[in-house]
């Protein structure tokens, strides 16, 4: 079984390991409850609909601000 996008491939939208997963895991969740896919993919588990939207460049990882 082939997976694909690779971890390796997602790390280059994101700084660290931890920020991608925080990442696939908060638009994964909007996936979820209901939010539409921005991938042609047809996949029915949102986490992979969420790396692929990364993959894709039609997600973004932003940092939040930080408070001062």
């Amino acid at each position: 079984m082939i997976v694909k996008p690779t971890v390796s491939e997602l790390l280059k939208f994101a700084k660290n390991r931890y920020e991608l997963v925080i990442a696939t895991a908060k638009r994964a969740r909007q996936i979820a409850n209901g939010a539409p896919v921005k991938t042609d993919v047809k996949e029915e588990s949102p986490v992979t609909l969420a790396a692929n939207e990364i993959a894709e460049g039609k997600v973004k990882i932003i940092e939040p601000e930080e408070k001062k």
